[in-house]
């Protein structure tokens, strides 16, 4: 009888357990890929096609997207909106990001992306993707780039976060943006190693990535070690 007793209590608390965790984190994410020790996610443009997100809500492993809105002064992304709206429908968190362009008009850059990136619609933080100094010197390109994030943080009033790939960085970021958050770009199987041995949130592994819903090669990223998305929250104020 005993044996009994034993045997129906750990099948109840194989039943319950789950259900506990679920209701001590509110917004139970998906928290992993090939682990299920880190929260993994994608980004995406135009470059990937049609995305079918009923494919990607339901079969994929992935908590969040990262959506291209925005490059330069001008340019929008011409999947955007129809992005945000399906990847919010199916149940992912979503951010949107913006391609810099160092020697473009700065208040015209921040304009276009406001005029995309609209603060309802943000689970996470904005990203600033960080690529190319569009041919400036390094003092030059980093003038440009901090007065824009300062522009960025006083119109969402909170901090993006930055993309930059890991020999961008040490060659012209190295020691300048420590009060950032980032996301780091690496296509290998060695985690990146910064210059400066400096912490970063999270790391875009591939760019080679696939999900079921899109045909196209998918940049995928995870966070690292401690760190969770809880810290790239879009603050609603």
């Amino acid at each position: 009888m005993k044996q009994y007793i034993v045997l129906f209590i750990c099948l109840s608390l194989f039943n319950i357990l789950p259900s506990t965790a679920q209701n001590d984190d509110q917004e139970s994410y998906i928290q992993c890929e090939d682990t299920c020790r880190h929260v993994h996610g994608i980004d995406l443009s135009h470059y990937q096609g049609e995305v079918f997100w009923e494919n990607v809500g339901a079969n994929s492993k992935m908590a969040y997207v990262y959506l291209k809105a925005t490059e330069g002064s001008t340019h929008i992304d011409e999947t955007y909106e129809r992005n945000i709206e399906l990847a919010h429908r199916y149940g992912l968190k979503v951010g949107s990001y913006h391609f810099f362009r160092p020697k473009t008009d700065l208040a015209k850059q921040l304009e276009n992306f406001i005029s995309q990136c609209r603060p309802g619609d943000q689970d996470l933080i904005p990203m600033i993707d960080i690529e190319s100094t569009g041919g400036l010197k390094t003092d030059e390109f980093c003038d440009s780039l901090f007065k824009f994030l300062d522009l960025v943080e006083k119109a969402y009033r909170q901090k993006p976060l930055l993309y930059t790939y890991t020999n961008f960085y040490n060659k012209h970021l190295k020691g300048k943006i420590d009060d950032y958050k980032l996301m780091i770009a690496q296509y290998s199987d060695e985690k990146p190693q910064l210059a400066d041995d400096r912490d970063y949130t999270m790391w875009q592994y591939t760019a080679k990535g696939r999900i079921n819903g899109i045909n196209a090669y998918v940049d995928k990223s995870r966070f690292m070690g401690r760190h969770s998305m809880r810290e790239i929250r879009f603050k609603h104020f």
